[in-house]
């Protein structure tokens, strides 16, 4: 896998390095919920015409998307929102006890700066219930950590069959304007 050049800006362009990540590891699907943290990339990969990509309406099915994606033989990537995976826990039993790889950025809510008290809860639940049902969980708090952790967490679902979670910071993301 490619790392961001250098000379990149990483506390401003990761969304565009993250998805050169993305192309570096093959991924060539792509399922979200629309999510404001989740912006550019969601964009890039949409644009991106090697990319298929599949607008959710519950988090849930991104799991079993990106299941079906890999035995088709194509690498995917969920995005979601912390909130929304309390929505995901009992379709996660699919990979993990299947093994299949599976790979999620979930932006996260009820942090730093969180305006929106009923964000908190699931905030702080997040870890735990992904860990609880057995998907591995890495946070990333910089630009460059979320790049450098993303190609581990690539490598950890698609060489090794792992269940991978990868909590980008709501201090990397910045308070949500509305």
């Amino acid at each position: 896998m490619t790392t961001a050049p250098a000379t990149r800006d990483l506390s401003q362009d990761w969304p565009i390095a993250l998805y050169e990540t993305l192309k570096a590891a093959d991924i060539g699907h792509m399922s979200y919920v629309p999510d404001a943290g989740h912006t550019t990339l969601i964009n890039l990969l949409i644009a991106d015409p090697t990319v298929k990509t599949n607008v959710l309406t519950t988090e849930e099915e991104g799991i079993a998307i990106a299941t079906g994606a890999w035995l088709g033989g194509m690498r995917s990537v969920v995005l979601m929102q912390s909130s929304g995976v309390g929505n995901c826990i009992n379709m996660l039993s699919l990979p993990v006890q299947t093994r299949t790889p599976l790979l999620l950025l979930i932006t996260m809510r009820g942090e730093w700066n969180e305006f929106n008290p009923w964000q908190v809860p699931m905030g702080q639940a997040t870890q735990p219930a992904l860990e609880a049902i057995g998907v591995t969980v890495l946070r990333a708090e910089t630009g460059q950590d979320l790049i450098e952790i993303t190609q581990q967490a690539a490598t950890m679902a698609y060489e090794a069959d792992g269940q991978i979670a990868v909590l980008i910071s709501q201090r990397l993301l910045g308070k949500k304007k509305w």
